[in-house]
Protein backbone atom coordinates (compact mmCIF):
# COMPACT_ATOMS: atom_id res chain seq x y z
CA UNK A 1 0.00 0.00 0.00
CA UNK A 2 1.42 3.37 -0.98
CA UNK A 3 1.21 6.34 1.33
CA UNK A 4 -0.94 9.19 0.15
CA UNK A 5 0.72 12.41 -1.01
CA UNK A 6 -0.26 14.08 2.29
CA UNK A 7 1.43 11.39 4.36
CA UNK A 8 4.51 11.43 2.16
CA UNK A 9 4.85 15.19 2.47
CA UNK A 10 5.52 15.05 6.18
CA UNK A 11 8.53 14.10 8.28
CA UNK A 12 7.54 11.20 10.52
CA UNK A 13 10.40 11.86 12.94
CA UNK A 14 9.27 15.45 13.45
CA UNK A 15 5.70 14.16 13.65
CA UNK A 16 6.64 12.09 16.67
CA UNK A 17 7.45 15.32 18.49
CA UNK A 18 4.17 16.88 17.32
CA UNK A 19 2.33 13.82 18.66
CA UNK A 20 4.00 14.22 22.04
CA UNK A 21 2.99 17.88 22.36
CA UNK A 22 -0.43 17.79 20.68
CA UNK A 23 -1.89 14.30 21.22
CA UNK A 24 -0.17 12.20 23.88
CA UNK A 25 -2.06 13.67 26.83
CA UNK A 26 -5.23 12.00 25.55
CA UNK A 27 -4.06 9.32 23.10
CA UNK A 28 -1.59 6.46 23.18
CA UNK A 29 0.10 4.88 20.19
CA UNK A 30 0.23 1.52 21.94
CA UNK A 31 -2.16 -1.09 20.66
CA UNK A 32 -4.99 -1.67 23.13
CA UNK A 33 -4.05 1.24 25.40
CA UNK A 34 -6.83 3.79 25.45
CA UNK A 35 -6.58 6.98 27.48
CA UNK A 36 -9.16 9.79 27.42
CA UNK A 37 -9.17 9.13 23.69
CA UNK A 38 -8.77 5.84 21.84
CA UNK A 39 -5.42 4.33 20.97
CA UNK A 40 -4.07 5.73 17.72
CA UNK A 41 -2.23 2.50 16.93
CA UNK A 42 -3.13 1.71 13.33
CA UNK A 43 -5.40 4.73 13.05
CA UNK A 44 -4.50 5.52 9.44
CA UNK A 45 -6.79 3.39 7.30
CA UNK A 46 -9.05 2.39 10.21
CA UNK A 47 -12.79 2.97 10.16
CA UNK A 48 -13.92 5.53 12.70
CA UNK A 49 -15.24 4.34 16.07
CA UNK A 50 -14.14 0.72 15.67
CA UNK A 51 -12.03 0.03 18.76
CA UNK A 52 -14.30 -2.32 20.65
CA UNK A 53 -13.26 -1.40 24.19
CA UNK A 54 -13.47 2.37 23.77
CA UNK A 55 -16.69 4.31 24.35
CA UNK A 56 -17.01 6.70 21.44
CA UNK A 57 -19.44 9.60 21.25
CA UNK A 58 -22.74 9.02 19.50
CA UNK A 59 -21.59 11.62 16.98
CA UNK A 60 -18.55 9.60 15.95
CA UNK A 61 -20.36 6.26 16.05
CA UNK A 62 -22.84 7.71 13.55
CA UNK A 63 -20.03 8.29 11.03
CA UNK A 64 -20.24 4.78 9.64
CA UNK A 65 -18.64 5.84 6.37
CA UNK A 66 -15.60 7.57 7.93
CA UNK A 67 -12.21 6.00 7.39
CA UNK A 68 -9.21 7.73 8.91
CA UNK A 69 -7.35 8.31 5.68
CA UNK A 70 -4.54 10.87 5.67
CA UNK A 71 -6.92 13.25 3.93
CA UNK A 72 -9.67 12.73 6.55
CA UNK A 73 -7.17 13.17 9.40
CA UNK A 74 -5.87 16.34 7.75
CA UNK A 75 -9.37 17.77 7.50
CA UNK A 76 -10.35 16.66 11.03
CA UNK A 77 -7.23 17.84 12.82
CA UNK A 78 -6.89 21.17 11.01
CA UNK A 79 -9.99 22.58 12.69
CA UNK A 80 -11.58 22.52 16.14
CA UNK A 81 -12.88 19.01 16.84
CA UNK A 82 -16.33 20.32 17.70
CA UNK A 83 -16.48 21.86 14.23
CA UNK A 84 -15.13 18.78 12.46
CA UNK A 85 -17.51 16.45 14.29
CA UNK A 86 -20.27 18.28 16.20
CA UNK A 87 -21.12 16.28 19.31
CA UNK A 88 -17.65 14.77 19.68
CA UNK A 89 -16.13 14.18 23.11
CA UNK A 90 -12.73 15.27 21.80
CA UNK A 91 -11.55 18.62 23.08
CA UNK A 92 -9.07 19.96 20.57
CA UNK A 93 -8.69 23.36 18.96
CA UNK A 94 -7.06 22.04 15.80
CA UNK A 95 -3.53 22.24 14.46
CA UNK A 96 -3.12 25.27 12.22
CA UNK A 97 0.53 24.72 11.27
CA UNK A 98 0.36 22.85 7.95
CA UNK A 99 3.88 21.41 8.22
CA UNK A 100 3.30 20.10 11.73
CA UNK A 101 0.03 18.59 10.55
CA UNK A 102 1.72 16.84 7.63
CA UNK A 103 4.48 15.64 9.96
CA UNK A 104 1.94 14.33 12.47
CA UNK A 105 -0.05 12.44 9.84
CA UNK A 106 3.16 11.02 8.39
CA UNK A 107 4.09 9.81 11.88
CA UNK A 108 0.65 8.30 12.51
CA UNK A 109 1.01 6.46 9.19
CA UNK A 110 4.03 4.64 10.65
CA UNK A 111 2.27 3.53 13.84
CA UNK A 112 0.94 0.06 13.11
Amino acid sequence: MLASPLARAGDASAGSDVFKTECSECHSIKEGRNKKGPSLFGVVGRKAATISDYEYSDALRSKTDWVWTPEKLHSYLSQPAKQADPGTKMKYDGLSDAKQLDDLISYLSTVH
